[in-house]
């Protein structure tokens, strides 16, 4: 097996140069560190990743805690992050939270332990004040969930007006009698969702009947229990905002099973910009999430803390939301961007 005495030996350069090369020391030159890089490839070298670790104080290992893996928002956001990472040559743990406290502290737990170097946090289970403590260990930046009380770099959306833009549509369609459905409702995002929603109602004298709410529904099977609740109310919405893509398929393929022609009796408006919105027909309206730019951007943020370690500061990077406009809502898609 080969040592770093075997790589400086065969590139012709001391071990204190090929040491500084594995280590991405600043100051090596160029060529010297090509012909290292060469030496190490034809020997088959493999630095030893623990000890450089010790040395660096530095893991090479990041965590992102998201609610739901299954989630195609969070595996997509997962991969933007994950490929942003490997360019820094980091590599990612993905932890599974399922919305439960006590599994967010245990990840959490993975910084105060030197295992990472960094965590990105996409929702918070717990108050800031408990979390607050870990950033003695190490950076923590929020993505997607913004949080009023956290004094860390944070990449969010505009989700008040996400709800405001989906609802105008379908208001600006004829409807008057509109329902609204939410992921997991003690979350800010779904709280701000339905701010947006009820102001594009208030706008337009619309009242909102509480029955017409359906709350912490996440999933397709969510979607088509939503459906028969519809079917089987006397004073029935003529349209419906949800809080996924998932929800809006499930609501969909359940009216299209029984008889139910859409867009014309129920106008379904999604959330994410999922890629099923485009397979499934009809084609569902839905609001774009600019994911791939959030987790990078989130990515970004962390490895500035990390090299720097600059102490965290409260700084709220707000990416831009769109409508996409398709058959779900018009009985012709346009594909308007609003």
């Amino acid at each position: 097996m080969a040592t770093i005495e075997d790589v400086a030996k065969l590139s012709g350069l001391s071990r204190t140069t090929v040491s500084r090369v594995i280590n991405n020391h600043p100051y090596v030159a160029e060529e010297k560190r090509i012909i290292v890089l060469e030496a190490m490839k034809n020997l088959g070298y493999v630095p030893n990743s623990a000890a450089r670790s010790l040395r660096n104080q530095k893991t090479g290992m990041l965590a992102v805690l998201v609610p739901r893996i299954t989630n195609p928002f969070f595996s997509q956001l997962i991969e933007a992050i994950e490929i942003a990472a490997s360019e820094h040559g980091y590599q990612l743990i993905v932890c599974q939270t399922r919305y439960l406290k006590e599994k967010e502290l245990d990840y959490l737990n993975l910084l105060k332990t030197k295992q990472i170097d960094g965590v990105v946090l996409t929702s918070t289970e717990n108050d800031w004040e408990t979390i607050s403590p870990f950033l003695k260990y190490g950076p923590i930046v929020l993505c997607n969930e913004p949080n009023e009380r956290a004094n860390v770099p944070m990449v969010t959306l505009d989700h008040f007006y996400g709800g405001y833009l989906a609802t105008k549509h379908l208001i600006e369609q004829g409807h008057k009698v509109i329902a609204y459905c939410c992921g997991e409702y003690k979350s800010s995002i779904s709280k701000h969702r339905e701010l947006g929603f009820l102001k594009a109602l208030s706008e337009s004298n619309l009242y909102f009947d509480e029955q017409h709410a359906f709350r912490d529904a996440l999933s397709v099977a969510d979607g088509r229990e939503i459906f028969h609740r519809i079917k089987e109310m006397a004073y029935q919405p003529t349209a419906i905002f949800t809080g996924g893509d998932e929800v809006a398929v499930g609501i969909l393929a359940e009216a299209k099973s029984r008889g139910w022609k859409i867009p014309e009796q129920l106008s379904v408006v999604g959330f994410d910009n999922q890629i099923i919105t485009e397979l499934v027909e009809p084609t569902i309206t839905t609001v774009h999430q600019p994911v791939n730019q959030m987790g990078q951007k989130v990515l970004e943020l962390l490895m500035e803390k990390i090299k720097s370690k600059t102490k965290l500061y409260r700084d709220v990077h707000c990416l831009p939301l769109e409508l996409i406009v398709r058959e779900s809502t018009l009985k012709k898609a346009n594909q308007t961007l609003y």
